[in-house]
């Protein structure tokens, strides 16, 4: 009787190992634009929205938005969530890097916005650093804040530090005395969301209180310079900010760029010694024809080079229907760059997919094109 019972455990062992074994999906070699459901290696859906990535020690992370089924999934019930992978393709599950709370006088309570963070390494102090668009509780976007966090490891668990408002009471260092004594005197005046963006009415308004900041991205430059780049002025206007040493905070050095452009979704990167970026329109959760831009400065000028999708009409219209929010160096291949964009689902906020494109060039631009199905190996001959 007992030598039957071993048997059949270990019959059951055997099938209960097949079984897992067979459930577990196989390594991935490929980007697969057809089927953008990313699953980790545990064959879970990634949840990881308005992704931030960065590489660290041979492994890219990858940071974002976790969400929850439902509309209620727009707010944020657990938090920031990160996976690492050696590959791109394949991803392993490294928990959540920041958490919300219970407490309700914490501005990082549960049911608050979190969206689009990032993770930037600081070579001096040894610390990761987190930025995010943060709205309070309650509130819808009407608060428009900027928050921060901080970790001695990649993966967490972050500090929440702060949430704000920026730059109170300093003007943009591209916005002389003449177009400050205009604004203010535009303030109470009737005119158009278009006029009063150009000559920085919102800018004005806001002056005292700090500056809006809602989609927002990072850039860490060569010489360990970062930057904070984020749509404002209600999205009309993107407003590039240097970090102070520590990343910590904002500095008071900052831009405007396209005032009245109508910019969001900003994603930045750097080739040949110059500085490249994606940002989409305002559409709400619907996606729209992207635009990108160059500049010999983080800080400006900025020049427009319209809109890199090469494609049908309707793939020149949505994007492929997606939204930018990130871009990839791809690490030991020269100018290799992936553009990392989302398909929000709303209505179910877990539901949202990830597209993996290559960034081309053509004419010195930077262009987009649908591939279905493709791997690294598509920047060897570039």
């Amino acid at each position: 009787m007992i030598k039957l019972f071993k048997n059949l455990l270990l019959v059951g062992l055997v099938c209960f190992t097949v079984i897992a074994c067979a459930q577990k999906k196989s390594a991935i070699t490929e980007f697969d634009n057809e089927n953008p459901v990313f699953y980790d290696t545990d064959s879970v859906h990634i949840n990881a929205h308005g992704a931030g990535m960065l590489y660290v020690d041979d492994t890219y992370y990858w940071v974002g938005e976790h969400k929850v089924a439902g509309g209620r999934g727009n707010k944020s019930w657990v938090g920031v969530r990160m996976y690492s992978s050696k590959d791109l393709y394949n991803w392993k599950n490294e928990g959540v890097a920041l958490k919300v709370v219970k407490d309700t006088t914490s501005k990082l309570q549960e049911g608050s916005v979190i969206e689009r963070p990032k993770v930037i390494y600081n070579d001096k102090t040894g610390k990761y650093v987190m930025w995010f668009h943060h709205e309070l509780k309650g509130q819808g976007y009407d608060a428009a804040l900027t928050g921060v966090a901080v970790s001695d490891s990649v993966t967490g668990p972050y500090e929440y530090l702060d949430s704000f408002r920026m730059h109170p009471g300093v003007w943009p260092v591209n916005f002389n005395e003449e177009q400050q004594a205009w604004a203010k005197e535009l303030l109470n005046q009737d005119i158009g969301r278009k006029e009063a963006l150009e000559a920085g009415v919102y800018l004005a308004r806001d002056f005292e209180v700090g500056q809006m900041s809602r989609d927002m991205t990072l850039f860490k430059d060569d010489d360990g310079t970062a930057y904070h780049i984020t749509a404002s002025e209600e999205n009309g206007t993107l407003i590039i900010s240097k970090l102070a040493p520590d990343y910590l905070s904002l500095s008071d050095e900052y831009v405007r760029v396209f005032p009245g452009g109508n910019n969001e979704a900003p994603a930045i990167f750097k080739k040949d010694g110059k500085y490249y970026m994606f940002t989409s329109g305002l559409t709400g959760w619907d996606p729209n024809p992207a635009r990108s831009a160059v500049a010999e400065n983080m800080m400006g000028p900025w020049t427009a080079l319209g809109n890199p999708v090469r494609g049908t009409e309707e793939e020149r219209k949505t994007t492929f229907r997606t939204q930018s929010t990130h871009v990839i160096p791809v690490e030991g291949k020269k100018d290799a760059f992936i553009f990392v964009a989302d398909r929000w689902t709303p209505q179910d906020a877990i539901k949202g997919e990830y597209i993996f494109l290559p960034v081309e060039f053509e004419d010195g631009k930077p262009v987009l094109r649908w591939y279905p199905q493709w791997d690294l190996s598509f920047f060897d001959n570039k």
